[in-house]
């Protein structure tokens, strides 16, 4: 396990395929770890590619400074992790508040992000309402308080039924109160919408077609203001379609990779 100690958090990080291959950065969403890209990892080329992945400040392994949390700081805390691990151009894979990550990081380094993968997000996630009465909810009944409404968000019908699904059920409920909180006060405060106006690089939007949290239109007009895009839907899917059809994800973002020169 790794630690990146940067002055404001302590981010646990790791990396996987070739040391010396093009570097591709993923970011997970809200109440998941790392290990959401385990199914999309597991099935990319081993050669020639450097997968980074790493738990968001108050989430998985990382440290969980007091709350809130704020769009720019989770940037600032990639921004750190990157340097200190000798990153400087890379691809980007986000998912919800990872692509909104990706986004703001793409506006302040447009030269350093060669392409990216938008999956489930927006420029906008929800109202300052519903994130602080969200945020109550924990602050009164904890996690688990919300847990099932979640996963109807996260997931299709058939698989909340599945064994696996109580896995990332018992994700969501582990994360610190402390860290779900700190980041809904960040997709609360957050409007991309002119940062991400300006951005110029091929990107791909996937949505899910099930998704509640960040449905396809939704995620289809946050790509549509990117010059250089694209946009495809993935059928019998949730919020998480690298999780419920990983098969399919992963075959969409290697295409998007090879057409984008990431080599």
């Amino acid at each position: 396990m790794r630690i990146a100690r940067l002055k404001n958090a302590d981010i646990h990080w790791r990396e996987d395929g070739d040391p010396d291959g093009a570097p591709i950065v993923f970011a997970n969403s809200l109440g998941t770890d790392l290990r959401l890209w385990d199914s999309v990892i597991e099935r990319l080329p081993k050669d020639g590619h450097r997968y980074i992945r790493f738990d968001k400040r108050g989430h998985g392994l990382s440290s969980c400074p007091p709350a809130p949390y704020s769009i720019t700081e989770l940037v600032d805390d990639l921004e750190g992790l990157l340097k200190q691990i000798g990153v400087t151009r890379f691809a980007f894979i986000g998912l919800s508040i990872g692509g909104m990550i990706g986004q703001l990081l793409a506006h302040r380094h447009p030269d350093r992000v060669t392409c990216m993968v938008l999956a489930c997000t927006a420029v906008k996630m929800g109202t300052p309402e519903m994130w602080q009465d969200r945020i109550k909810s924990i602050q009164t009944g904890g996690l688990e308080s919300l847990a099932d409404a979640v996963m109807d968000r996260w997931f299709s019908g058939p698989f909340r039924h599945s064994d696996e699904c109580l896995a990332w059920r018992h994700m969501l409920t582990r994360t610190p109160a402390e860290g779900y909180i700190g980041c809904s006060a960040a997709l609360a405060a957050a409007d991309l919408s002119a940062t991400t106006t300006s951005l110029s690089l091929p990107a791909l939007g996937i949505a899910g077609s099930q998704d509640l949290a960040s449905p396809p239109e939704q995620v289809r007009a946050t790509t549509d203001l990117i010059a250089g895009s694209r946009f495809i839907e993935i059928p019998d899917a949730g919020h998480l379609p690298c999780v419920e059809q990983p098969d399919l994800f992963t075959a969409h973002v290697q295409k998007f990779l090879e057409e984008s020169a990431h080599v």
